[in-house]
């Protein structure tokens, strides 16, 4: 597994707010729900996302946008129009000055919106809680990004709109691993956009030196690595990988493996009933002390809190 493929195997959607929206201009959303992603996908018309502190950025048919929460920004027709909706934690949507509009903004199963037959159509998937998404996936994402529809070939999109409205059983565990494969979808393809900001990791796989280090960091995290040995894997001095491998992805190697380990026990903290011992052994720890203090000193929080936490 590389760094990307690592990285991606995170997003675990669980109940996700999934919603087809369709509105008539003028149209301005404020959102203030705190979730710590959204996915957008623009699937006629045109908006503008307006981060909080950010310029303004337009979104078109196909275009999907990622937002990385908590912090508030606003969706509209225009960045002239005020907002109309405000909408809550826990998706709970009202007036600037407070009215509820729940009912009047039902459009019928996740249809909402103020004209079923709008010209501004868009498929929105939002991550409710918080151990859904990795932290490291977080950190690696600007606070907005947007995916060009050009750039994006997919059936996924179209496939969630099918299935967004659809009102059978099972349907909320189907709609959250298709959100889980689009945003994975959406994501891979920005990262691996010319020019795209990506974080340096990610551009250090193209180096023939840390390139090679980081697959074998990623394939086997479990052993004892040292520089040293990563050194000699890789035909360099240990000063040389330390110096490279510190300028190209912005940390000493070291440093970069203890957070990976440690966002894997996190993933698997949340996703298995795995004992404590048995995650220290699979992310290279020697016991569940040697991981519980790694991970108490990285995250404020023991593992065993960290796991009540993420089942909450």
């Amino acid at each position: 597994m590389d760094a990307l493929a690592d990285l991606l195997d995170g997003p675990r959607a669980r109940g996700a707010f999934m919603l087809r929206s369709t509105l008539a201009p003028p149209w301005s959303v404020r959102i203030r729900d705190e979730a710590p992603l959204t996915l957008l996908v623009m699937v006629r018309g045109e908006a503008w996302m307006l981060p909080d502190g950010g310029p303004p950025v337009q979104v078109r048919p196909g275009d999907i946008a990622i937002v990385r929460g908590p912090g508030p920004y606003t969706v509209a027709d225009d960045p002239a129009t005020p907002p109309q909706v405000v909408i809550h934690p826990g998706q709970h949507c009202t007036t600037p000055d407070g009215v509820s509009l729940a009912e009047a903004m039902d459009l019928g199963v996740r249809a909402w919106g103020t004209d079923p037959d709008g010209p501004a159509e868009m498929l929105i998937g939002t991550y409710q809680l918080r151990g859904a998404v990795t932290r490291r996936l977080l950190a690696a994402l600007p606070a907005m990004l947007v995916v060009p529809g050009e750039t994006f070939d997919s059936p996924l999109p179209g496939l969630l709109g099918q299935e967004i409205v659809k009102d059978e059983p099972g349907q909320d565990v189907v709609l959250d691993r298709l959100l889980d494969l689009l945003l994975i979808a959406a994501l891979r393809a920005w990262f691996s956009r010319p020019g795209a900001a990506a974080p340096g990791w990610y551009r250090a796989h193209g180096d023939p030196v840390v390139g090679p280090v980081l697959k074998l960091l990623h394939r086997d995290l479990a052993r004892p690595w040292t520089v040293a040995g990563l050194a000699a894997e890789a035909g360099v001095s240990r000063a040389a990988l330390a110096q490279r491998f510190g300028r190209l992805v912005g940390e000493p190697p070291m440093a970069y493996l203890t957070g990976v380990r440690l966002a894997q026990a996190a993933d698997l903290l949340r996703e298995t009933d795995a004992t404590l011992d048995a995650v220290a052994r699979r992310v290279g720890y020697g016991d569940a002390f040697a991981l519980s203090t790694a991970f108490k000193r990285e995250r404020g929080l023991s593992p065993q809190e960290y796991r009540t936490g993420a089942s909450a």
